[in-house]
């Protein structure tokens, strides 16, 4: 079963169960599904790598609007992002703990040679290739910038 196809189901359990906040979180993942799928060259369909994409990415929105509706003292508008980030991530591949990943980092950086926080490029690039939908760039990306500045 597909992710767009378990999305469908889980809104019509959201309705049956009239769960406003998850029916909301559900159908901006569907939307958001649909617009890859009818984008220019897309030919109606999407593969797992960009349906995992695009509920990162708007887990990502939600966590940056978290952020600033909590520098904005808007409790009130943080929850609900709160909430909507539960429900969305329940579809993201298990994410890395911090220590899987900085072990698969040390690996990559073995790999390429890095040496100082001058080669994080060359890091970067593989690691974002290599961890996509384990773990997040920013997370990735401190944590490179740790490993190579000790």
């Amino acid at each position: 079963m597909s992710l767009e196809q378990t999305i469908n189901a889980d809104i019509k359990a959201a309705m049956l169960a009239k769960d406003a906040n998850a029916l909301t979180s559900l159908r901006a993942v569907k939307a958001a599904i649909l617009l890859a799928k009818t984008a220019e060259g897309a030919n109606d369909q999407i593969s797992a790598d960009e349906e995992i994409k695009i509920v990162q990415k708007l887990v990502k929105q939600r966590k940056d609007s978290l952020e600033i509706f909590e520098q904005q003292n808007r409790p009130d508008l943080a929850e609900k992002e709160k909430q909507e980030i539960a429900v969305i991530e329940k579809y993201l591949p298990a994410q890395l703990s911090p220590e899987e990943l900085k072990a698969e980092l040390q690996k990559i950086i073995a790999e390429t040679g890095a040496a100082s926080p001058a080669d994080m490029g060359k890091v970067m690039g593989v690691a974002s290739k290599a961890l996509s939908g384990k773990a997040d760039g920013k997370t990735i990306s401190t944590m490179v910038k740790e490993l190579l500045a000790s």
